[in-house]
This record gives structure tokens, sequence and C-alpha cells, in this order.
């Protein structure tokens, strides 16, 4: 029986590692099939024609074999080529893509699709190609939102947590990871009122809509709704991610 085959697969490259002295596997998020693993054969010889293109951050469209019944845990890429666009970022950005795709490594399982979260990923490496990185932070806090979403992750942002009761307009909340949304304390630095939250959760109802939707709904509550999220998503990741560290390494140089 002929191997089946999957044929031009928008897809971009998350993390890649050795195989052998000329090959390499690499964790591939696709739009259609989710997160997959392909070995590259022959990749790392000087002649071959997929050294160029198989880059992080980079739209490609692939194309490869499906190994046994199709549900084994790596297949064989038969081709690849860059889908055109945007270059890769550079400087912070490439930084911050990096980010991105260690937080789709973690939290991703291989072959479950997330055709929406792949459109916006792809949506936020082009800004990050494209645009300066003072205008990055409220289009990364739509992506860990959507993420979380899209994960089930996200507990509803119109409710108290624990109790269910309705958030008051006016109140400040935080989100924790053990307790969803609760009221702010005294000492908790980053809350966001009960209005700003209702805000996100509009925004994240808007369904196909909800990127855009978010990142106008994230340009003014930034700053304190980062530290809230990346509380949430380390504690989903189970550590502190080398990205994050090597980011924070790089602030005190």
């Amino acid at each position: 029986m002929a191997a089946k085959r999957v044929g031009e697969e928008p897809a971009f490259i998350l993390h890649r590692y050795d195989w052998s002295e000329s090959s390499l596997i690499l964790e591939v998020f696709t739009r259609h099939r989710g997160r997959v693993a392909l070995l590259a054969k022959g990749v790392k010889r000087h002649t071959s024609n997929f050294r160029p293109v198989l880059l992080a951050l980079q739209p490609l469209k692939v194309s490869y074999t499906l190994s046994g019944d199709g549900n084994a845990d790596i297949h064989v890429l038969k081709g690849a080529e860059w889908a055109g666009g945007h270059i890769m970022p550079m400087g912070n950005n490439l930084l911050t893509g990096l980010y991105l795709n260690e937080l789709l490594m973690r939290l991703l399982a291989r072959d479950d699709p997330y055709a929406y979260l792949f459109d916006v990923y792809a949506a936020v490496v082009k800004l990050l190609a494209t645009q300066p990185e003072e205008v990055i932070e409220p289009v990364l806090r739509a992506f860990e939102l959507i993420l979380l979403r899209e994960l089930g992750l996200l507990p509803a942002l119109e409710l108290e947590t624990q109790t269910l009761q309705a958030l008051q307009p006016q109140k400040p909340y935080v989100l924790v990871a053990e307790m969803g949304l609760r009221p702010a304390l005294d000492n908790d630095r980053a809350a966001l009122t009960g209005q700003q939250w209702l805000q996100l959760q509009s925004a994240l109802e808007q369904e196909e809509a909800a990127y855009p939707a978010l990142v106008r709904a994230c340009a003014t509550v930034a700053p304190a709704l980062k530290p809230q999220l990346r509380h949430l998503l380390q504690y989903h990741c189970g550590s502190l991610l080398r990205t994050r560290q090597l980011m924070m390494d790089l602030q005190t140089l």
C-alpha cells in the first residue's frame, strides 16, 4: 500500500534537533494537523535544497508522507518551500518569536489541529518581522489570551471564578493560576477593573474577529495584563520558559 501524503500544508517550524549526522527532526506547527514531528533526511548536507528553507518564524508549505497508519510520532518530510510574505524577525522581536514557539512546544499536544490559533500565530509572526517592538506588546497579550482560550485554560472573564458572581465594573480583579479571577488584594501589584476584564471577554466572544478585537482591548491594559498572563502560562508550562530566562538575563547586562 502506498504511503499517504500530505501536500503543501501551511506550516511553521517551532524547533529542530539532530537525528543523525545528516538528518534533523523538525517540530512543525501546521494549520490543518496541528503540531507534527517530521524527519528531514539529509538536510544537514551542503547539497540539500532544504537547508536555506527550514528556518523558524518563516511561513512554509511542507509536504510529507504519513508513517504507518498516520498516527505514528514521526513522519517523513518530502518537500518544503518558503511561502513568502516577510523575512525573519530580528533583534528583540526574534526573541519574542522564539518565546511564542516555546509556548506552543510546551502546550500543544501533537496532532491536535488549531486552525484559528495557527492563523493568529502567523499574523503575529508577520508583525514581528515588519513592526518595531514598541507596538508589539498588545499583540502578544492578545495571542496569549487566544492560546489559553483555545486550550481550555482560560476561565470566563466576566465572573469571579470561585463564586460565579458577576464582576463589578469599577472593582479591581486579578487572574491567578490556582483561583482564576478573584478580587484584588492590597499586595497585588497588577490588576484590571471589572470593566476591563469584561471588555476582554467581549472581544474573545467575537469568534473569528477575536484577534483584532483583543489587540484593541489590550492596548490600554497590556502592562497590567502581562504579569498575570505570564504567571498563568508558566503554571501550565510547569517551569520557567528558557526564552523568558534568556530575556531576563539580557536585561541585566
